[in-house]
C-alpha cells in the first residue's frame, strides 16, 4: 500500500481519537469540564444546586434536552443526583437517574451529563 496512503489513515485516525476523547471526556464525570465550561456559569450552577433553585437552573440550561425531564418537582432529586456524583458515589447517583429517567438513550449523546458541564 501506498505510505501516503498509510500515513493518511494514521494521521484521521490519530485527529478523530482526539476529537472524540476531547468532546466526550466530561460526560458524566463532573472533575471534567465541558468544552464551553466558564468560571461564571460553573458558579451560578453551584449556588443554584446548593440553594435547590430550580428556576435559576432552568434559565441557566435554556431549552437543552434535560429540563424536558428535569422539573420543579423532582429537581430535589437532580441536586441529590449531583452531590452523589462529587461524592463519587456513582453507583448511587445511577439509580437515581434511572428513576428520573436519565441516562436512557433520550437525549443528545444517549448519555446523562453532569449539569455543570451540560454544555450546547
Amino acid at each position: 500500500m501506498n505510505k501516503k496512503i498509510i500515513f493518511g489513515i494514521l494521521g484521521v485516525s490519530i485527529f478523530s481519537f482526539i476529537f472524540a476523547s476531547k468532546t466526550l471526556a466530561y460526560r458524566g464525570n463532573p472533575n471534567v469540564y465541558g468544552p464551553n465550561y466558564t468560571p461564571e456559569r460553573h458558579e451560578a450552577m453551584t449556588k443554584a444546586f446548593a440553594n435547590k433553585d430550580y428556576n435559576t437552573w432552568k434559565n441557566l440550561m435554556g431549552d437543552r434536552p434535560i429540563t424536558q425531564r428535569i422539573n420543579a418537582s423532582n429537581f430535589s432529586k437532580f441536586t441529590q443526583i449531583n452531590q452523589l456524583m462529587l461524592e463519587g458515589k456513582v453507583d448511587e447517583a445511577n439509580k437515581l437517574r434511572a428513576e428520573l429517567g436519565l441516562g436512557l438513550g433520550l437525549g443528545r449523546g444517549g448519555q446523562f451529563r453532569n449539569s455543570y458541564n451540560y454544555n450546547k
